[in-house]
């Protein structure tokens, strides 16, 4: 058994923030590392020990592996954990942690740079008798080949790159007029998303559905699957409302599904925490999409209906440990739902939205969990991805984990930057929403006029959050107001001044 006293954590944000907490729970030294603009950041004051990379950008810091095992190595940390996104699917940090002599929690080299590969990936899946939508099964970076593959498959077609994921290198084509065009652009994206021009074409579901599988596997061979979640809520091909359980998948598909999703992590040698990912179409057919080889951005879901840390479960596996769980000990309780708060203008169509957050208030309250990566006063860069927290409540069923989920929207407060809250509200009150009929189109199907739908919900959020603002920040005025002491109310009404309403509030 490897001993592990010290982890370094190389990410930011939420996650670094999630991680470093699962260490103090395990009794585990935890080092953060930071960019120059995140020197003052919550995961950095959290942390028992920090330290700088400098630069700005990711690729100048987060993405640097050479100064993340430098750090490892000042601090003595025996394992780093990569959290998501940065450097928790790139093969070659892996392989430099294993030639370093640190532990790198998650599967090993070969795996991530197997799976990394989706046309690898599919060939794999193959073998281990998942079914897969018509796909070719080579790149066809030139415009001849993919004319044939096309008219192989039939339209509409998916071009999709063959390495990386969200959504960069991917097209959607619904003739033969469009596919050149298409290609181009796909092949050019993925160059520059991931230095891989290689892009192959899918069959295209229509109304598809994403659903995905949580799987858990140590160093003995043990592999369990933790049931699904649904992630269909979608822009821009990345997800913003996930929730678990699935509202179509019934005993019958999850056991099907679960069993698909171990069958490929043994096919493979997999270990660690990781998620096999499928599209399911109106029928309830579904197919294998890919395998994401680390923690997903929506794994809380999972932990509130299940009782299961999988942070914790993946401490354990990189000692060596076996799983702390078999199949039969997994069962799910309740649902679970998580929104995604980022700072972004969703009018505008989801456009980030950084800024400095002058006021922060999060909800609380019976079924709420908030992991979040900011506090009052903390400043979201322009540099990084845009997320402020994820937000989960749980109820016994999928009815109340959705009314608890508009309510804790409803107390959520954030000052400073435009954020999703609002949008999450108009998807809790939706109806196709709440009668769980979801497919990856939701948001263009059911919000065409989104900047009209959320005009009065965000002024109205505006208001919340200005409010609450100028009561953390200027208690004096605010008591003034009120009429219980002798001071000059004007800095307050000034600060509110482009609040329509505020003194009806008050």
């Amino acid at each position: 058994m490897a001993d592990i006293d010290k982890i370094l954590i190389a990410n930011r944000g939420e996650i670094a923030v999630r991680i470093i907490r699962a260490c103090r729970d395990a009794g585990i030294r935890s080092v953060a590392v930071y960019s120059d603009p995140d020197r003052t950041a919550f995961h950095v004051r959290l942390a028992h020990e920090a330290y700088a990379l400098g630069g700005t950008t990711s690729a100048e810091s987060y993405l640097v592996m050479e100064k993340i095992i430098e750090a490892a190595k000042k601090s003595g940390a025996q394992a780093i954990h990569p959290g998501y996104g940065f450097l928790s699917e790139n093969h070659k940090f892996a392989e430099l942690c294993d030639k370093e002599g640190i532990i790198f929690i998650g599967p090993s080299p070969e795996v991530i740079r197997l799976l990394g590969d989706k046309l690898e990936a599919r060939k794999m899946a193959e073998k281990a008798g998942l079914p897969l939508a018509p796909a070719g099964t080579q790149d066809v970076a030139d415009i001849g080949k993919a004319k044939k593959e096309a008219e192989k498959i039939g339209f509409p077609i998916l071009i999709k790159a063959a390495a990386g994921g969200g959504g960069k290198g991917m097209r959607i084509v619904h003739d033969a007029s469009e596919l050149e065009a298409a290609l181009r652009t796909a092949a050019s994206e993925a160059s520059s998303a991931f230095g891989d021009r290689r892009v192959y074409i899918e069959k295209y579901v229509t109304k598809p559905r994403h659903v995905e599988i949580q799987i858990l596997a140590d160093q003995h061979g043990n592999v369990i699957h933790l049931d699904e979640r649904e992630c269909s809520i979608q822009r821009r091909h990345q997800k913003v409302i996930e929730e678990s359980p699935s509202p179509v998948v019934d005993e019958d598909m999850r056991k099907r599904m679960g069993e698909a999703a171990v069958a490929i992590a043994k096919a493979t040698g997999y270990v660690g925490a990781g998620t096999v990912e499928f599209l399911v179409d109106a029928d309830l057919n579904y197919y294998f999409l890919e395998v994401n080889t680390r923690l997903q951005v929506e794994h809380p879901v999972t932990e509130l209906v299940t009782g299961v840390d999988l942070v914790q479960e993946m401490f354990r596996i990189a000692r060596g440990e076996k799983l702390s769980y078999t199949q039969k000990d997994i069962q799910h309780r309740g649902h679970a739902i998580e929104c995604r708060i980022y700072a972004e203008d969703v009018a505008a169509g989801f456009v980030p939205c950084t800024g400095h957050l002058a006021g922060y208030h999060e909800p609380a309250g019976p079924g709420v969990r908030i992991d979040s990566g900011f506090t009052i006063g903390d400043e979201i860069p322009v540099y990084y991805d845009p997320m402020i927290a994820k937000l989960c409540t749980w109820g016994e069923n999928r009815l109340q984990a959705i009314d608890r989920m508009y309510r804790a929207l409803h107390e959520y407060m954030i000052h400073g930057v435009d954020t999703t809250i609002g949008f999450g509200k108009l998807v809790m009150k939706n109806k196709k929403f709440r009668e769980g009929d979801l497919s990856t189109h939701f948001i263009a199907e059911q919000f065409p006029d989104l900047d009209v739908e959320l005009a009065y919900n965000e002024e109205d959020l505006l208001l919340t959050a200005e409010v609450a603002a100028i009561i953390d920040f200027h208690q004096k005025e605010r008591m003034a107001v009120l009429g219980t002491q002798k001071c000059k109310p004007d800095n307050v009404w000034k600060l509110a001044g482009r609040i329509k309403g505020l003194r009806k509030v008050w």
